[in-house]
């Protein structure tokens, strides 16, 4: 009881209690410049993480006059890879709302019969909704089949239902099956767009085929680990089965690192090798894990809408960009650069 202090409250409290008084007082306590913020009143909302994010997301949702180069031609870009989980969808639907968000057309072809991009999209695909499925059995044109994402009107897509999981036992039958998805897209030439994306199954089955057959481009992502590689030998092999004889045309133009972990080494070991043996197809953005990515199609959305500041977002607006740079027949960035990056 000396000294007028009370027993029952103890030495760490007292102090926290004049620790709380003192921080109080504001202007009165000891400042630089009267801010009462005191050494951080120099730290802007730009210097913290969620001031930065903010912006970011400010500047993608308000791009004023800056759009992406117009490519010359269409580009139709077939995104395979017969490995499960590797990104395939995610990077369909993000690249389009990224190409879509910074002024390009875009159309999303689903050809998965589990119809991932659809809802990713936002759009309707249980049955009885005209599908790619339609399209490819000959029921409906392209053009029929295509349904704006309430996104954007830039974002149009040609769901998929459960319909087309039996489609590959129907198409076995059909004349020329392979080249079913080519003859139906053909009839897009009235409609301005500027990237046309093929969403495939994670399969080298008869809806890959169709998809390798009527696109010019592959676009195969790989996720940053071994287990991805092993099924890339496969994939280049059915790739040069179809240039062969059916579509001269194609060629691997760019291959797009995914599930990117920067803490380990094994990432960087994978994407080293990807890097070695495709060269300059592979983009320079890569994408890195994240929980935005994996959340957006919960809530029908890409992570460009979802989070358009988080790093997933970022990340796929600089794929775009790339692409469409590739496009327009402009260098990015050297690959010293890419060494260096």
């Amino acid at each position: 009881m000396s000294g007028g202090s009370d027993p029952t409250v103890s030495r760490e409290t007292e102090q926290s209690t004049e620790g709380a008084r003192r921080a109080t007082r504001g202007p009165e306590a000891k400042t630089t410049g009267g801010s009462g913020f005191g050494e951080y009143s120099s730290i802007s909302s730009d210097d913290t993480p969620i001031g930065a994010a903010a912006q970011r997301a400010s500047q993608i949702l308000h791009p004023g006059s800056v759009t992406l180069p117009k490519p010359a031609q269409r580009r139709m870009l077939t995104i395979a890879n017969q490995k499960g989980g590797v990104g395939k969808t995610t990077t369909a639907v993000n690249l389009a709302a990224a190409l879509a968000i910074q002024g390009l057309t875009v159309l999303v072809v689903d050809l998965d019969p589990q119809g991932n991009a659809s809802t990713a999209l936002g759009v309707e695909h249980h049955s009885g909704v005209p599908s790619s499925y339609e399209v490819l059995i000959g029921e409906v044109s392209a053009t029929e089949a295509i349904q704006q994402s309430p996104h954007s009107e830039r974002l149009l897509c040609i769901p998929a239902t459960i319909d087309l999981a039996g489609a590959e036992i129907e198409l076995v039958s059909m004349v020329a099956r392979e080249g079913r998805l080519k003859t139906a897209l053909a009839d897009l030439a009235e409609i301005d767009v500027d990237f046309v994306l093929i969403d495939c199954p994670p399969s080298l089955g008869l809806l890959t085929v169709n998809a390798l057959v009527a696109a010019t481009e592959v676009l195969i992502p790989i996720q940053c680990e071994y287990y991805a590689l092993e099924g890339v030998g496969q994939l280049l092999r059915n790739i040069e089965l179809v240039q062969s004889h059916l579509n001269p045309s194609l060629h691997v133009s760019t291959v797009i690192l995914t599930m990117y972990d920067g803490r380990t080494k094994l990432a960087d070991q994978v994407a080293e090798e990807v890097r070695k043996h495709f060269g300059d197809a592979v983009l320079r953005a890569v994408i890195p894990r994240s929980v935005k990515v994996s959340e957006a199609p919960g809530y029908g959305m890409t992570v460009i809408d979802y989070d358009p500041g988080s790093r997933g977002a970022m990340s796929y607006l600089d794929a775009g960009r790339e692409l469409a740079a590739r496009s327009a027949n402009m260098a990015p960035q050297t690959t010293q650069e890419r060494k260096n990056r």
